[in-house]
């Protein structure tokens, strides 16, 4: 009964492969040029340039204005459209995952959302936003599927570790120097008020942290993955650099994040070793990582006095002003969920900005819903968060039986897909309690790690009009 269930709530038996076989509308949109790209010097280089493209994205994120990333996005969006309409309808590159069906359907509700929207003009400019980011997606999902996709995933990841080392270092630095802080980030009557928050070149330490979540969780999957030495003790050195910047962004969401994105790494390794345990011990791997992850967080709390306050805020409720000043907005946005139910109020910040100083409580504005899942509900109402849910579901059902199925092969390219989950992880259970996530900084790294999760489940190449495994 409950796998008559979960097989068609997760999509693993939807048959992606016949559907686009038999779509008018697909076979036209894909191949139409297949001709001139066989004949073109140019395109026989189209992967490595898809792939230098969306590298460049995340070698000047941190770095450059939104207005260049914004460019550079559509840049991508535009060669996703030229190997589109180039590449052979058959290609396993061109075969869509459930992943890809449902960011189609969340990208559709947001396009109704944006027609029905009450500030029309604004929520266009964030679906404009919202469409470059998924653009990415599909270019990234589409090269890792390539023939050279492992080698592209290479890229991505090592580029990405490499810029987010430089940034990592920058932000140590500013704690054993000091550095002046952009904004009131900490309660100026608590203990923890002069203490240095990092921001690195992100401006924001809440924004670094989660920036830094997904380079903690793919530095752990290289120490893994990668096979030379010396790459291993790079590997290794990322994660402590990276790990220990994030600590000093005493981000509270962002530390939340950060454990929740180590234990996802660290139990699904402990599932992937247990074969090579011995038989007693099995039983006792997964409590014993358990035990070990509640033991490492009470004593931080107990024994780091910065540590301890930071935490202890979090249960402070009211009486610390960074908890009042987002339980005042989510009043608010719940109100403005409440009028506009259905399909909410058009996507992006600037629709949000126009419509929440309506709702506002005095003295308390803001640009953002400071949580990734009220902000959908906001945005594209209770249908958007449906299939943002659903898609959330789909993407770690489906990345989870690829671990299962990489494991039992042994192959060595799960470490990496185990990474990308738990980055994932991460970056949502950080995103309930902060909107860094639409940040393009932190959005195209999300972006990446959904798509190297797509880029992992099973696909079938179709010849001769025939499915086959």
């Amino acid at each position: 009964m409950v796998r008559s269930v979960w097989q068609p709530l997760t999509l693993s038996q939807i048959p992606c492969q016949q559907w686009q076989r038999q779509s008018i509308v697909f076979r036209l949109t894909n191949g139409p040029l297949a001709a001139w790209r066989q004949g073109s010097w140019l395109m026989q280089w189209a992967e490595p340039l898809g792939a230098l493209l969306v590298s460049l994205v995340f070698v000047v994120g941190p770095l450059v204005s939104t207005s260049l990333i914004g460019i550079l996005l559509l840049a991508c969006a535009g060669f996703w459209a030229i190997l589109t309409v180039t590449e052979d309808w058959r290609h396993p590159q061109a075969i869509l995952t459930p992943i890809h069906l449902l960011v189609l359907l969340y990208w559709a509700i947001s396009t109704v959302a944006m027609a029905l929207s009450p500030v029309r003009e604004a929520a266009f400019t964030g679906w404009v936003e919202l469409t470059l980011y998924l653009l990415l997606f599909a270019l990234a999902a589409k090269l890792l599927r390539s023939h050279i996709g492992r080698r592209v995933q290479d890229a991505f990841v090592g580029v990405y570790l490499h810029i987010s080392l430089m940034v990592s270092a920058y932000g140590i630095r500013q704690w054993y120097f000091g550095a002046d802080p952009l904004a009131t980030w900490t309660d100026p009557e608590s203990t923890a008020a002069e203490i240095t928050r990092v921001y690195s070149v992100l401006g924001n330490p809440n924004l670094l942290a989660g920036y830094l979540i997904p380079a903690v969780a793919l530095s752990m999957g290289a120490i893994f993955a990668w096979r030379r030495l010396t790459c291993k003790a790079l590997a290794v050195g990322m994660f402590v650099v990276n790990s220990v910047c994030l600590i000093l962004t005493y981000s509270r969401g962002g530390w939340i994040g950060f454990l929740a994105a180590g234990f996802v790494f660290v139990l699904m390794l402990v599932y992937w070793w247990t074969p090579k345990l011995p038989q007693k011990w099995r039983i006792f791997a997964i409590p014993g990582v358990l035990g070990a992850s509640a033991a490492v967080v009470v004593l931080a709390v107990l024994f780091v006095d910065p540590i301890r306050d930071r935490a202890m805020s979090i249960f402070a409720g009211r009486e610390d002003s960074s908890n009042n000043f987002r339980m005042n907005v989510w009043a608010a946005v719940v109100e403005m969920i409440r009028d506009r139910p259905i399909l909410g109020i058009g996507p992006g910040n600037d629709a949000f900005n126009q419509v929440y100083p309506l709702y506002m409580r005095p003295n308390y504005s803001a640009l953002s819903a400071y949580s990734v899942f009220l902000e959908v509900a906001v945005e594209t109402g209770f249908i958007g968060l449906a299939s943002f849910l659903w898609f959330l579901l789909v993407s770690f059902a489906g990345g989870w039986r690829q671990v299962c199925a990489l494991r039992d092969n042994r192959n060595s390219q799960g470490y990496w897909l185990m990474a990308a989950l738990a980055a994932m992880v991460g970056l949502m259970v950080h995103g309930l309690v902060d909107t860094v996530w639409y940040r393009p900084q932190i959005n195209t790294v999300w972006w990446l790690c959904v798509a190297i999760a797509a880029s992992y489940l099973p696909i079938r190449a179709m010849e001769d009009g025939k499915v086959e495994t």
